[in-house]
């Protein structure tokens, strides 16, 4: 992985110039043109600012060309969850309408 070279083709397709990472950075163009031929070191504070003035995740960056996909965990399995209010009269019914809608279900009291 070189954030570098990501950085240099997400410029390059986007058509921003050095001048516009400069201006972002509040640099010179000679220091984003020293960081892109690997004469100056990128620090991690410049990577979030270049990341924003491509419109880009800092992420994207690290992964370009892939593009990073959160995966949500799988809940297929039922999940087990213990409630316990105490309510009297229709206050008992409106909350439990409240919570769990029009949903079955099961009570372990009665």
């Amino acid at each position: 992985m070189n954030v570098i070279r990501n950085i240099i083709d997400i410029r390059k397709e986007k058509g921003i110039s050095q001048e516009f990472i400069a201006d972002a950075l509040h640099v010179d163009t000679s220091v984003v043109s020293n960081i892109e031929r690997g004469k100056r070191e990128l620090k991690v504070s410049e990577l979030e600012i270049i990341a924003k003035a491509l419109k880009v995740d800092v992420l994207y960056l690290l992964t370009y060309p892939h593009i990073y996909v959160k995966k949500e965990k799988d809940y297929t399995e039922p999940i087990e969850a213990i409630l316990q209010l105490k309510l009297t009269g229709d206050k008992r019914e409106k909350v439990l309408k409240l919570i769990f809608g029009d949903n079955d279900l099961e009570f372990l009291d009665e």
